[in-house]
C-alpha cells in the first residue's frame, strides 16, 4: 500500500519534539532509539528496502523513516491506511536482523508507547514499563488518543496489522 509522499520530508510537530530528546539505552533497560530532525529521504528509504529485501524492484515510498537503533534498525511511518493523514498511519520497526512488526497504530500511541519506556525495538507485550517523565509530559501536549498500557497499543496494534510482517516479507526474493 503505497501512497505518494512528495518531496515534503519534515516530521510532524510530535516528532520533531521525539528528535530533540536524547535517549538513554541505559545498559538494555532504557530506550534503543535514535530519533532523526527529518524523514528520510524517498530515495535512500526505497534503496534501503531493495537492500533488506534484496528485492531490486521494491518500492519503499510507502515508508517514512523516523529513526533508528543502535544495531541500525529503523523505526518508519508506514501507509497502511490510504487516504490518511501522516499521524494516523501505523509506526512500525524493520530490524537489522530480519525481524519486523507493528509497534503502534499512531503517532499518538507511539507517543504512549515512548512515554511508558519502550522506543520501536522494545515494543514487546512482555516488557516491564518504565514511565518516563519527560516522554510522558511530551505525549501529553501532542497525543490524540488516550494512555493505555504500552503491552495494550502493542497488542491491538498487531491485531490490526496482522498481516505487515507477512506482506513485508513477501516482498523479499
Amino acid at each position: 500500500m503505497t501512497e505518494p509522499s512528495g518531496d515534503d520530508r519534515r516530521l510532524p510537530p510530535a516528532l520533531a519534539d521525539v528528535a530533540r530528546i536524547e535517549f538513554d539505552y541505559a545498559d538494555g533497560d532504557g530506550i534503543d532509539f535514535e530519533p532523526y530532525a527529518a524523514f528520510d529521504p524517498a530515495e535512500e528509504t526505497t534503496h534501503w528496502l531493495r537492500q533488506w529485501t534484496g528485492n531490486p524492484e521494491a518500492d519503499g515510498s510507502a515508508y517514512h523513516v523516523f529513526g533508528q537503533d543502535g544495531a541500525g534498525g529503523l523505526a518508519a511511518l508506514w501507509y497502511g491506511r490510504p487516504g490518511r493523514p501522516l499521524a494516523e498511519q501505523p509506526v512500525v520497526y524493520v530490524g537489522s536482523e530480519g525481524e519486523c512488526d507493528v509497534a503502534a497504530a499512531n503517532l499518538s500511541d507511539f507517543l504512549w508507547l515512548l512515554a511508558d519506556g519502550m522506543g520501536p525495538a522494545e515494543a514487546d507485550e512482555e516488557r516491564t514499563e518504565r514511565p518516563d517523565p519527560e516522554l510522558t509530559a511530551l505525549a501529553e501536549r501532542h497525543a490524540t488518543t488516550p494512555r493505555r498500557p504500552a503491552a495494550d497499543i502493542v497488542r491491538e496494534a498487531r491485531a490490526a496489522f496482522p498481516a505487515f510482517a507477512e506482506d513485508l516479507w513477501a516482498l523479499c526474493r
